[in-house]
Order: structure tokens, then sequence, then C-alpha cells
């Protein structure tokens, strides 16, 4: 299936910009190497959610340690406001939002907040106002800023999480499955706070595998399959892509999808299927397929 071209778009300056990023592995034993990042290139604007999806493997953890200065490229480079930077200047330019939980177990909630801005080397008075600022910002009132960490409960933890990254102020925050294991109505309270991020000037690198999560909060995903970025654009425009709607049905054991730009053709298609089908919009979930899966052919 051929899809149609994306519309070109007028953009700002990129705030973080990666350009023939290549990261190569040695794999032990045999004296050989693995490509898990493949000459990508990519950039993300200024205040921009921009997602960083794809399956397990695909290179989603090692772009980003290179964004971030975690990791070095074999080759290529990282640009900030279209200057290149290094690791240790990277540090204060970021904040990251991690998957697993990593707080001192020792400290208190309002204790891991001071011990991060010590670590930045905020003034006493601004880590007082920032923490402060933080502690609100979460919904945190000073009881909860009182209580071990491991009084939390999963949600206020992820909360947590991004309070500390965001205790320096920095411009561009990446954040690693930060609804993980989370309950939906607690889901949606992480994704306000993204948005709020967002509307506040912070620029969001978010990689996730809740797919409902990228289309509601990202203004551009990139899809990586095996190392390689295959496919950028806005979710809205991979929908229309692909057709703003999708028959379903069942065929030879397989789960079979179908698009139509629109709604009357895909209802006389569906029309003529003999047994069980479903016609609904297009979605996201649709476009990690076509993108990212190995199943193409389920695919027309």
């Amino acid at each position: 299936m051929r899809l149609p071209a994306p519309v070109q778009r007028k953009s700002a300056m990129p705030i973080i910009r990666a350009e023939n990023l290549t990261k190569i592995f040695p794999t032990p034993g045999d004296g050989g190497q693995k490509i898990a990042v493949n000459n990508v290139n990519l950039s993300v604007e200024p205040q921009e959610i921009f997602g960083l999806l794809g399956p397990n493997g695909a290179g989603k953890t090692t772009t980003v340690k290179m964004l971030a200065g975690e990791t070095l490229p074999t080759s290529g480079a990282v640009f900030y406001n279209d200057e290149s930077c290094a690791a240790t200047d990277i540090k204060e330019k970021i904040g990251v939002v991690p998957q697993h939980i990593n707080f001192d177990r020792d400290l208190t909630v309002g204790e891991n907040l001071e011990l991060a801005a010590r670590l930045y080397r905020l003034p006493a008075a601004e880590r007082r106002r920032r923490i402060a600022e933080l502690l609100s910002f979460m919904d945190f009132d000073e009881k909860i800023a009182g209580m071990p960490v491991t009084a939390l409960s999963g949600g206020m933890k992820r909360r947590l999480l991004i309070a500390r990254a965001l205790i320096h102020r920095p411009r561009i925050v990446f954040m690693d499955e930060p609804t993980v294991a989370l309950d939906p109505a607690v889901r949606r309270r992480i994704w306000g706070l993204i948005r709020q991020m967002a509307a506040n000037g912070t620029t969001i690198i978010l990689t996730t595998h809740y797919i409902e999560e990228a289309q509601q909060l990202c203004r551009r995903v990139a899809f990586l399959r095996r190392g390689e970025l295959v496919a950028t654009d806005t979710p809205q425009e991979f929908c229309r892509r692909l057709g703003k709607f999708a028959v379903e049905w069942d065929e030879a054991g397989e789960r079979r999808c179908r698009f139509f730009a629109e709604h009357t053709a895909a209802a006389a298609f569906a029309a003529s299927l003999n047994g069980a089908h479903a016609l609904r919009p297009t979605n996201l979930e649709d476009a990690f397929m076509r993108f990212t899966g190995e199943d193409h052919d389920l695919f027309s």
C-alpha cells in the first residue's frame, strides 16, 4: 500500500536536533557488532511534546540516551539550539523522568527534592522557593512533603519523579514511560501535568507503549523500527495518510484491516463482508502497526 506524501509545514528552529545519529555495540563472544540505532535524523521544536515510538528493541532507549548525553554516539551529532554541546553542558539543559522509580528510599518527599536541588547547586533561597512551587504544582501538601517516599502510591511516585526532573527549570524533559502501570484515572491526571508543562514552555520527548497516550499528548511522533527512523508526522496526519476510516474483519484466522478516505466507501466495503467486522475511525495504533509491524500484508 502506497501512502500519500506528508503535508509540508514550516517549522520553528528546532530546540534539539539529531543528525545521522548512529550507535553500534560490540556483541559479546563472537567479536561482531550490533547496530542499535542507524543514521537517525530528527528535530524537536520548542514547547513540542514529541513522541518516540516503536516496538521493543527498536532503538528508542538508545536514541534517547544519546539525545540526553547519557551515552556517546558511534557517529553523528546532537545539537541544542543548533549548537553542539558537551555531555556536561547538556545535563544543565535537560530533565529526565525515568521509567523505574529511583528515589532515595531513606528520605522523605521533600528531602528527595532538596537533594536534587542541591545536586544542581541551587542557592538555599531558590531551593526553598522551587520546592514549594513544585509541591504545589503536583498538588502535594506539607503532610505529603514530610512522608517517606515508600509510603506514596504509584501515581504519587510518578508525580514526584516529574517534580524532581523539573527542579532546575530545564527547557527539555525526557520522559520514559511516565504512566507505566498506572490506572486510567491516574494516567489521565499525569497527562494533564504533561500538557501543563508544555504550556509553561517545556519541550518534552516522550517514549511510551501506550499508543493512545501518544495520540492524546504528542504534536508529532516518530516511529522507529530495527534502529531506523521510518516515519515522522502528526497523529492526525498519519491517520489522514492511511485513510480516515478503518474496517476490520477476521479472515483465515487473522485480523485484517483496510482503510478508506470516505465513510461511504468504508460502509460499502463493510456491508460486503460476511461475518463479524468493525467500522471505526483510524487511530495512531493503526499507523504504528503499519510502519513498525511485520505483517504489512494484513493492512491494505
